[in-house]
């Protein structure tokens, strides 16, 4: 049995930290990232997860970062081919094409502040989808300094 393994996105230090230890306790395998353009996902051209694999089970993007939206980042993995089918995105500052745009791509959607308890209860919905014998793709770890 494999842990779930989640990436987070979010420029904001502090919320990064706090998802990371909700994740963590959950005993989730976390990778956090201040912006998705310093994440190797981000750099390649096609998702190189195998045809039965996927690299993570979940993703966690704030909208707004630096260099590369969260939506954008998603929109752009998924046409790369990326597996991933738990990603939500979350903002303080939603337009109506954002959030419809990314419940269209079938994202899930937080409006901050939210509750731990709301992003728990997805959560708990998403692992009711993970199965936990799957097959996870490695080759990202041996891009990214641990």
């Amino acid at each position: 049995m494999r842990r779930i393994r989640a990436l987070i996105f979010d420029d904001n230090e502090s919320i990064c930290s706090v998802l990371w230890r909700l994740l963590e306790k959950r005993g989730y395998e976390v990778f956090t990232f201040l912006d998705p353009d310093s994440c190797p996902l981000h750099r390649t051209p096609s998702c190189n997860c195998p045809m039965d694999h996927a690299c993570v089970d979940i993703i966690i993007t704030d909208i707004n970062m630096p260099n590369v939206s969260g939506l954008e980042f998603i929109k752009n993995q998924l046409k790369k081919g990326c597996k991933v089918k738990n990603i939500a995105l979350m903002s303080g500052a939603w337009t109506d094409y954002e959030a419809e745009y990314a419940q269209r791509l079938g994202c899930q959607v937080f409006h901050k502040p939210f509750s731990l308890d709301e992003l728990n209860e997805w959560l708990d919905d998403c692992e009711k989808k993970i199965d936990t014998n799957r097959a996870l793709s490695n080759w990202f770890l041996d891009q990214v300094s641990l």
